[in-house]
């Protein structure tokens, strides 16, 4: 599918500023969004990729009454230790912003009274459960108790986690007080509702109409269209948050899942703002023509795929998703990641000791796009030493080593080529055509798979041609195969941009591929054409070898 000059609009699911972020945050949704954007830009697309931290709800509160602190230096600590973490990383967002500013807290209180003055939210007094001990009503993750559903324990007050039921607090079996441990009891309180149920017929229509989905979203959709959806709380009696612009609601907030994903609307009116056209926002969240994505982890399908789609629909004016490649969870050495067990490897932990692109490469290969999958040390290992530095990492060095130290370290007169050297160059236009098909269908573990591929049939081709033996006999073939190999890396260097966003430009740099060149559109990357006698740069290696002594303590980290 050609997105030559398509605009698309790209958010990643708001990160809870309540933690660090871990491999299973990257996997689900942080590291595929960033390669499709790439590529999309690669591709000539007018991208704008939107972030941005969550910063209220009850995850933010529970831990800072635990640090004996404030909700907002939980949120500033975090917003900025995630800021840097995906920058370390290479994940690039346009705009990467928090839901504590006062933009947001404005687009959202608009948002909400738009709803309301068109009917869409209802007021209702309700029986909440409220905790005597503590002297307050409890929100919902405050209160834990048996599912009704599966019957696991600790199941929360909005969610279990066991099955995935989306959870309201009066359903639990035995509920608790999550901080003293009493058993709560019911009291009148008010609340605002907003309409979902007016929405399910529309809803399914419009998801009807989006065949190419993922299966996960399909399904989980279709359980919640067969149960029937019903109205959603849209407040919550809790001090930290969004308040409730009405004159007759002090002391109630707008609920956390109401006010996140406008995020990604805030965010794109603050990279508006910042780049001094305020009404640029516009031009994707108002455009028909504009191709909507969102990025999520499977946990918050609903979320996306029915409750932000309806108040798309309810507000009107906005475009609505047109894909949500949602992901599978990442499990870490066969277990469910625990942050509380300490079950999980950290990003910013990891990047304290490795380089990012093999982790990238990684979790782009193990890619939890169907199913869940499963990190372990000695597989990350055993990619990164036997396909990055084996596979990719030896073409590239075997190569320039050889030309540096027969061919002045400039690349070699290309003469008459052979049926071998018309092949290579033709998987290289293939890959480029598979690979893009691959990101075009959200399909990163594939893509990255062509990607290294492609590294073995250069290496088959080297290996193959034997330029060493040529070199005996025949000095303009060794020159033809090695100006062929490097035509071939050039390629790649190009193709390793989505992927590998560290070590590709490292790789042009020892080829010394020109800056015009390295601006070819995807479709053209596999025309790249070094010249006869250009100079090549400082070669180095690109990447290393990970010991086992290394890997070992990083497995024991874990459970302490």
């Amino acid at each position: 599918m050609d997105t030559t000059n398509e605009k698309i609009l790209v958010t990643a699911a708001l990160p809870y500023a309540n933690g660090p972020l871990h491999l299973g945050h990257l996997a689900g949704a942080y590291i595929p969004a960033d390669v499709y954007v790439r590529y999309q830009r690669l591709k000539g697309a007018d991208v704008l990729f939107i972030g941005g931290s969550d910063e209220h709800g009850v995850p933010i509160t529970i831990r800072a009454d635990r640090e004996k602190t404030t909700p907002q230096a939980v949120v500033d600590r975090y917003h900025a230790a995630m800021s840097r973490t995906f920058e370390r990383l290479g994940v690039k967002f346009d705009n990467y912003s928090r839901t504590s500013l006062p933009l947001h807290h404005k687009i959202s209180q608009d948002f909400f009274l738009r709803l309301d003055e068109k009917g869409f939210i209802r007021e209702e007094e309700v029986r909440q459960y409220y905790c005597a001990p503590c002297r307050r009503f409890l929100p919902d993750r405050y209160i834990e108790g048996e599912c009704p559903h599966c019957h696991s324990l600790g199941a929360r007050g909005d969610q279990c986690e066991a099955c995935g039921r989306w959870l309201e607090p009066e359903q639990l079996l035995g509920p608790k007080c999550k901080v003293c441990g009493a058993a709560p009891e019911l009291r009148n309180t008010r609340h605002w509702y907003f309409k979902l149920s007016a929405f399910q017929k529309r809803l399914e229509d419009w998801q009807a109409s989006k065949p190419e989905w993922k299966n996960n979203v399909r399904e989980f959709s279709s359980g919640w269209f067969k149960e029937g959806l019903t109205d959603r709380p849209i407040t919550r009696d809790i001090d930290w948050g969004i308040p409730v612009p009405l004159p007759d609601a002090e002391g109630k907030v707008l609920y956390v899942w109401f006010d996140a994903p406008i995020g990604y609307v805030s965010s794109s009116v603050e990279w508006a703002r910042k780049r001094g056209t305020p009404d640029a926002w516009r031009d994707y969240w108002c455009d028909e023509a504009t191709k909507l994505v969102h990025f999520i982890g499977k946990d918050n399908i609903v979320f996306h795929a029915i409750v932000w789609p309806a108040m798309l629909m309810a507000h009107e004016g906005f475009i609505l998703p047109s894909e949500i490649p949602a992901n599978e969870f990442l499990n870490i050495e066969g277990q469910k990641i625990s942050t509380s067990r300490n079950w999980a490897v950290w990003a910013d932990d990891y990047l304290d000791v490795f380089p990012p692109d093999p982790l990238r490469y990684y979790l782009e290969a193990n890619a939890p796009e169907n199913k869940d999958a499963d990190f372990t040390w000695k597989d990350f290992q055993a990619k990164n030493n036997g396909d990055l530095a084996d596979v990719l990492g030896n073409l590239i060095n075997r190569c320039l080593s050889f030309v540096e130290k027969n061919f002045e370290n400039k690349v070699p007169p290309a003469g008459e080529p052979t049926g071998a050297e018309a092949a290579v160059l033709d998987a290289a236009r293939r890959a480029v055509a598979s690979i893009g098909g691959a990101l075009d269908a959200f399909q990163v573990r594939r893509a990255v798979a062509e990607l290294m591929d492609l590294a073995r049939a250069g290496n088959k081709y080297f290996n193959d041609a034997a330029p060493w033996s040529a070199m005996k006999v025949d000095r303009a073939r060794a020159a033809t195969i090695l100006n062929t190999t490097i035509q071939l890396q050039a390629a790649l260097s190009l193709l390793m941009e989505p992927f590998l966003p560290h070590s590709a430009p490292r790789l042009r740099a020892m080829l010394g591929v020109p800056a015009e060149q390295a601006a070819r559109p995807w479709g053209e990357i596999a025309e790249v054409r070094l010249p006869d006698g250009r100079p090549l740069g400082k070669r180095e290696i690109l990447f290393g070898k990970i010991e086992d002594a290394v890997i070992e303590e990083q497995i024991a980290k874990l459970g302490k």
